[in-house]
């Protein structure tokens, strides 16, 4: 199933990723270093500039700190052989990060009188978006296939912070309508999600 993002645009992510990840790394700079620090900015993006109302530069630091989820997975490709902490390490904090960006909005909605339900369509898409995250990694578990969907993180972000620049550009539709689109998606990934999974499943 194809992802919204396309394959020339991660293409273009991974141009400018490998070469930082590379200078990162001769610097003795550790993979969970990376997380733990990207980690730390979404926080900061959402916590203390998203939530507060200040939806440009949010969205901006969030954004920016996001990438690197990219970032941090493709330094310890280049350093295997890894050990697993650093997987569950990225996973947890993905987790985190979620919730604070997705907590941020909701709060911000809620303090402007939930314009456009967009407070109702922030949680829609913090549940949604953390089952997507959990089906994915419980299907592998199982030994199953739930490796699809429309939505995956890279496109959850991209799709809130381009509702977050809008609301910044002052049309109050724009972080709501965002959300609402996010949460259908993340819906319909979840069920992409299982179906694969159950297709995938061989034992009879």
């Amino acid at each position: 199933m194809a992802k919204i993002v396309s394959v020339p645009a991660r293409a273009l992510v991974s141009y400018v990723v490998n070469p930082t990840a590379r200078l990162l790394l001769r610097l003795g700079v550790t993979p969970n270093a990376v997380t733990v620090a990207g980690t730390v900015g979404v926080l900061i993006g959402a916590l203390g500039f998203g939530a507060r109302g200040e939806l440009f530069w949010g969205t901006v630091i969030v954004t920016a700190c996001a990438l690197t989820d990219a970032l941090d997975g493709t330094m310890a490709r280049m350093r295997a052989p890894s050990g697993k902490f650093g997987a569950l390490l990225d996973s947890s904090m993905d987790r985190i990060a979620d919730a604070a960006v997705f907590g941020a909005v909701a709060y911000y909605l809620a303090g402007q009188g939930n314009p456009y339900g967009g407070m109702v369509a922030a949680l829609i898409s913090l549940a949604f978006g953390q089952v997507v995250s959990y089906v994915k990694a419980r299907a592998q578990s199982l030994g199953l296939d739930a490796d699809v969907g429309l939505a995956e993180r890279l496109e959850r972000l991209l799709i809130v912070g381009v509702g977050g620049l809008l609301g910044a550009a002052g049309l109050e539709w724009g972080l709501p309508a965002a959300l609402w689109v996010l949460s259908l998606l993340s819906v319909i990934t979840v069920g992409q999600r299982l179906i694969h999974a159950a297709k995938s499943d061989v034992t009879p």
